[in-house]
């Protein structure tokens, strides 16, 4: 593998096989480990003395995230489900070795109380919040719509879109000018899979809530973002879909493979840093070369 070309930097689909976990799914349970830029990513300062809270932050994405923000100078607090403790644990770890602050706050962010919770003990503890990623998702693969029970499109939409609002909404007193609001949203949200109609309806409303949010808050110097990444290679992908799509994972890409979590962390740097001062209500796409209006 060559880590000049894009195509080659990481194993492709041949390498994932049809491994399936329960979910949510444990990072380290997967055969095929993710890459969250330990051995690879270099902080320079850009958020030096910030406060982030990240949903999501055991596995995936949010770890590499949290990774980076703490190597930029961050303090961490992440929330994760309770089922993710082992997870939560090794990304706690990595903040820590970089020399920051780091705050476990599990529970369950379909519960408003919860959410709000999740922002006063990071406020409390670290001393405020400058930066809110809401990152946490849920998905499961059904063959239809008729498949899709009540209580999954109650859970997908309140894992995404109810918490994102509760979240930003319980921060709002405690942002000020400079802070930032970083929202996960999704190719599904553009390219809509049929068997994900629920998570791609919920990857919509985010992108539109990110869009009308900015504006709300552009007057008060607090920008408000988000990321659009296409297939990315996490415990959420083996735990939620079906051995077939598993073993095909980011292979109709254009690069030809899924992402890594290390390489989606360095749009989120960029949005919660002054490097982007004159951006928002934006998205950057992460999506291998998928086409994206």
């Amino acid at each position: 593998m060559s880590d000049q070309d894009p195509t080659s930097r990481y194993p492709g689909p041949e390498a994932q096989g049809k491994e399936q976990l329960e979910h949510p799914g444990l990072s380290r349970e997967m055969d095929l480990q993710p890459d969250y830029g330990e051995s690879s990513y270099k902080g320079s300062g850009k958020l030096t003395g910030k406060r982030a809270l990240i949903t999501g932050g055991d596995s995936g994405i949010g770890r590499a995230v949290a990774l980076a923000f703490a190597r930029e100078g961050a303090d961490v607090a992440i929330s994760y489900l309770d089922s993710e403790e082992a997870d939560a644990r090794e990304t706690c770890r990595l903040v820590e070795e970089a020399d920051r602050r780091a705050l476990a706050l599990p529970g369950d962010i379909r519960d408003e109380s919860h959410c709000s919770k999740l922002v006063e003990r990071t406020v409390s503890e670290l001393g405020g919040l400058d930066i809110l990623v809401n990152n946490a998702a849920y998905q499961m693969s059904q063959g239809g719509i008729e498949e899709i029970s009540t209580e999954q499109f109650d859970q997908v939409m309140k894992t995404n879109v109810y918490a994102m609002f509760w979240l930003s909404k319980a921060a709002l007193p405690h942002l000020s000018e400079g802070s930032v609001i970083i929202n996960t949203t999704s190719i599904q949200a553009y390219q809509p899979s049929p068997e994900l109609l629920d998570y791609a309806t919920s990857k919509a409303a985010i992108l539109n809530f990110t869009k009308a949010l900015a504006q709300q808050l552009a007057p008060k110097g607090i920008r408000v973002n988000a990321v659009a990444p296409g297939p990315v290679w996490t415990p959420l992908i083996p735990a939620t879909l079906p051995a077939e799509k598993v073993d095909q994972f980011g292979a109709d890409t254009p690069l030809g493979r899924a992402g890594q979590p290390a390489e989606m962390a360095p749009a989120y740097v960029f949005l919660a840093s002054s490097d982007s001062s004159y951006i928002t209500g934006e998205r950057i796409g992460a999506t291998g070369g998928k086409p994206m209006p």
